[in-house]
């Protein structure tokens, strides 16, 4: 069971800002830039490519939706949008507020914003939404 699954499952906390029956939202741990969100299907597939079509297009939608809230609480030029999938074997799309494409350099190091700092990014997401 990969790690993300234990936060679909309540086993590990997680700002949360989104979700519905097929799908979660939560901010990164260890984001590359405040409002840095993960968006992922709570059916474990660890390869985007190896989804069935319906839960493929779905994610996509929602992350479409969860986009825009990001962009509205953490104003920035356009939400970056990254699947790499090597770190954690469970399908996940990053999104990033970008203002430049260093936001966007996951070789830089991450920030490592505290409890509350991560509790208030999520309030201002999902007010966003």
């Amino acid at each position: 069971m990969s790690i993300f699954s234990k936060i679909v499952s309540g086993e590990i906390p997680a700002h949360k800002v989104a979700e519905t029956a097929d799908f979660l939202a939560f901010l990164d741990v260890s984001p590359l830039v405040m409002g840095h969100v993960l968006i992922i299907p709570k059916k474990e597939v660890d390869y985007i490519f190896d989804m069935e079509d319906e839960l493929y297009s779905g994610l996509t939608l929602f992350a479409k939706s969860v986009a825009q809230g990001v962009k509205k609480a953490f104003p920035c030029k356009k939400v970056g949008v990254a699947v790499i999938g090597l770190e954690v074997p469970h399908t996940h799309i990053h999104l990033i507020p970008m203002n430049n494409v260093s936001d966007m350099n996951f070789a830089k190091e991450k920030l490592k914003p505290s409890q509350e700092e991560l509790a208030e990014a999520a309030e201002k997401i999902k007010a966003g939404l």
